[in-house]
């Protein structure tokens, strides 16, 4: 009863319990961050949702009235038609037209999606069995990103989706995002944003988001690439410029991708 009563909760009041990361129970959207997610939530709730409705009743109707009408004991004699144009051209035609209604929204966002503005801030990620790997090329800044494990948890760090360096970036900023992998297939997806391209191996994939919202936001590998797959999260922490410009006077002394190379350098002579 009680899980009954969560899922009526989730479907039916619009509460901050989707902000940021997903919930338990969870059967609709994150809250949007991005106008471009605010495009999908409502291409999604304003005219996927009433169509799946309609089609669903529409259905229902049409099973209920075929049992009734054409009950065994209400005709004994039953019917032999085998064709009717008028409705053989309907279900081809209505079928027809909800796609053309489905589909110029959705190729605008699509367009709109594909389509990079000029961008304040680049950012690579590349995907790592299994971990992500973040690049700031205009700042030469690398690091890696690896889940924190249950056992080293802080109280207010979600499990599966917290991580040790968070991607930073400022608020109200168009930020594109170089995607790449390492090693197999993986996909660097955040909800909020509405963001998941493929990170292929050898190919550079592009996309970009614009968050209005302060705070952290959370995502996950979106492609099965192996045993580790469920434990390779993205964390993206939204701050004012302020704070940006702070994090990353702090970010190029200790990411420097300079010193990096240089250690790895120092590392193998040494082996």
């Amino acid at each position: 009863m009680k899980k009954v009563f969560l899922i009526f909760s989730v479907l039916f009041l619009h509460t901050k319990s989707f902000a940021n990361q997903p919930k338990n129970w969870q059967l609709s959207f994150q809250d949007a961050a991005s106008q471009s997610m605010r495009e999908i939530v409502g291409f999604h709730n304003d005219i996927l949702l009433p169509i799946i409705i309609a089609i669903s009743v529409f259905v229902l109707f049409l099973i209920i009235y075929a049992c009734i009408r054409f009950r065994a004991s209400a005709n004994p004699n039953p019917s032999k038609r085998t064709h009717n144009v008028a409705v053989e051209v309907l279900w081809t035609l209505v079928p027809c037209l909800i796609l053309i209604v489905m589909a110029v929204p959705s190729f605008k966002i699509l367009y709109k999606q594909d389509i990079i503005p000029k961008a304040d801030l680049t950012i690579k990620a590349i995907g790592y069995q299994w971990y992500w790997g973040y690049e700031y090329p205009d700042e030469n800044i690398s690091f890696e990103s690896y889940m924190i494990e249950t056992k080293d948890l802080k109280i207010d760090q979600p499990r599966l989706l917290s991580v040790d360096n968070e991607v930073v970036v400022p608020v109200n900023k168009v930020i594109k995002v170089l995607i790449t992998a390492n090693d197999v297939l993986h996909a660097w997806s955040l909800p909020s944003f509405g963001v998941k391209r493929d990170a292929v191996p050898g190919r550079i994939n592009e996309t970009w988001f614009k968050a209005d919202k302060l705070g952290t936001f959370y995502g996950q590998c979106s492609e099965l690439c192996g045993i580790k797959h469920a434990f390779m999260p993205i964390s993206v922490k939204v701050v004012s410029d302020e704070e940006y410009q702070k994090w990353l006077l702090d970010a190029k002394e200790k990411f420097a991708k300079e010193i990096k190379e240089e250690n790895n350098y120092k590392q193998i002579a040494s082996k």
